[in-house]
């Protein structure tokens, strides 16, 4: 099957009064993110991706922030729904790439959990999810935290 590519991005303010979720983990003290749902930039710009990668549209068309139905619900689930979109069309989700651009936290001891729980999502091997992080090196909004944005890649293999 020819291979198809997607590519995601999104970002979003600090909120302190709600718990950062990254890669399906909990980051505890860390002030979380504003959003509908639980407002993870990570899934977020994967699932974003993937919906590219199938010319499905993009995530506020398919969980718009409107929509009660999406209220805090949980980005993993929202990853998964993601993927049975894409083995509807016939498609089988190769591989997943994606960067978090933040000052903080460091996101270096949860890596393994955010790829894990990101590959059972998506019902990948381990190694064909990558997660990244960089900063912004105190230079604007990103860099003096903000806000959190992450960017994403999907290679998703799609029949004709």
């Amino acid at each position: 099957m020819p291979l198809r590519a997607g590519i995601g991005y999104d970002i979003h303010a600090r909120n302190p009064a709600r718990p950062l979720v990254l890669g399906g983990v909990t980051f505890e003290g860390e002030p979380g993110l504003e959003g509908h749902s639980d407002a993870d930039v990570l899934a977020h710009a994967i699932g974003d991706a993937l919906l590219g990668a199938i010319a499905y549209g993009d995530l506020g068309q398919h969980f718009p922030p409107g929509d009660p139905r999406w209220k805090d619900a949980s980005s993993m689930e929202l990853l998964r729904f993601i993927r049975a979109m894409v083995e509807g069309r016939g498609g089988r989700i190769s591989n997943v790439d994606a960067t978090v651009v933040a000052a903080a936290p460091r996101l270096a001891p949860a890596r393994d959990a955010m790829r894990t729980n990101i590959a059972q999502a998506l019902k990948l091997p381990g190694g064909r999810v990558s997660v990244k992080a960089t900063t912004n090196e105190s230079l604007d909004a990103l860099g003096r935290g903000e806000g959190i944005a992450a960017w994403a890649v999907a290679m998703v293999e799609l029949p004709e």
